[in-house]
């Protein structure tokens, strides 16, 4: 086919051929000499579970780049990116985006990256806030700026507070972070409900599943507030 004039950065719309398809994957020509890998990983926001249900030879397909490697090679997506990529989010970096949920901790803002960072209550003014309804509402535009980003998982705890003069610390989301504010705001608001006793107290396999509840509780106010921005 012919070649490409997009250039193949991440994100960027393409067009290409099914040549191939395999058990992992899709090969696709995208007219840059090299095919272009379509992993069964990102098939979008489709329910089949097969790739011929979806793409089939020698069909023509529209995806985005996902991944880039110096040696040419491209690894597709049908999922659009996110306005925000998440390796462009960086500490200190301000955006503009919606409310779109309130909790006694905190509210929850869509400012474009793939999940919605978090303003705890101690970051959305300079004086005492007693809740956060009182300072924001659900669909209310807020300028948010980036205190902190966790690479495990992926979260992003926002500020609405005036930039300080502060130390930037790099991140690393390769390693293991202390809690994030958010972390510590869903610790709270899970703690209230744990009836188990300290976790000190309790025997190791006790502990593991009182941290397997705890992540699957906080995952669960996520993926809530996920299916709320995309019904909204």
């Amino acid at each position: 086919m012919a070649e490409q004039t997009v250039a193949l950065t991440v994100g960027a719309e393409v067009t290409g051929r099914v040549r191939h398809l395999g058990l992992y994957g899709a090969l696709v020509d995208i007219g840059t000499g090299q095919d272009a890998l379509l992993h069964i990983s990102q098939l979008g926001e489709k329910e089949a579970r097969k790739f011929e249900e979806v793409v089939q030879p020698a069909s023509e397909i529209t995806a985005y780049v996902y991944k880039t490697r110096k040696d040419g090679h491209v690894a597709l997506s049908l999922d659009k990116p996110p306005a925000v990529p998440w390796q462009t989010i960086k500490r200190g970096n301000t955006y503009t985006g919606r409310v779109i949920r309130i909790e006694d901790f905190g509210v929850f803002v869509d400012f474009g990256a793939e999940r919605p960072g978090m303003v705890h209550v101690s970051e959305m003014a300079d004086g005492f806030v007693k809740s956060p309804g009182d300072v924001a509402s659900v669909g209310q535009e807020v300028e948010v700026r980036v205190i902190k980003k966790n690479g495990r998982p992926r979260q992003v705890d926002l500020s609405m507070k005036a930039a300080v003069v502060e130390m930037i610390v790099a991140d690393d989301d390769d390693e293991e972070d202390l809690p994030t504010a958010m972390a510590q705001a869903f610790q709270r608001a899970m703690r209230s409900d744990d009836a188990e006793g300290p976790a000190e107290s309790r025997p190791e396999a006790s502990r593991s599943n009182h941290r397997e509840k705890q992540r699957e509780k906080q995952e669960a106010i996520l993926q809530r507030t996920l299916r709320g921005a995309q019904e909204a």
